[in-house]
């Protein structure tokens, strides 16, 4: 049988401004440890962390652009596209653009903060 979601978990967002985490699936709202889904909204210049974590990340921006920093260079991800982050690998998310992003993020297993792995 299907099971409602009535509402995502807010949580606190790592990074130099305030930046929105609504969590609807995952440790913290469902106690989900598979996987985790969070709708996103961060400002212009909002900047996270460096991280390696040890899940897999998918994110799908809705609104917006969200710039990935990884070892090699960046990867600008506009509205209606996605990129995939393999857990072990560095990444540094931030939102440079005027409008800052909104969007989706799908991690396997779901996100811990003992398992993210961010810089000092």
């Amino acid at each position: 049988m299907p099971t409602l979601i009535p509402a995502p978990t807010r949580i606190t967002a790592a990074g130099n401004k305030p930046k929105l985490i609504d969590e609807f699936v995952g440790r913290v709202n469902n106690s989900e440890p598979r996987l985790s889904v969070a709708r996103m909204q961060s400002p212009s210049g909002w900047v996270e962390p460096g991280q390696t974590p040890e899940f897999d990340e998918y994110t799908v921006v809705l609104r917006g652009e969200l710039t990935v920093t990884h070892r090699a260079g960046r990867i600008q991800v506009g509205a209606g596209q996605g990129v995939f982050c393999r857990a072990g690998e560095w990444v540094q998310y931030s939102t440079p653009h005027p409008e800052g992003a909104e969007y989706i993020a799908v991690c396997l297993p779901a996100f811990s903060p003992g398992t993210v792995h961010r810089d000092a």
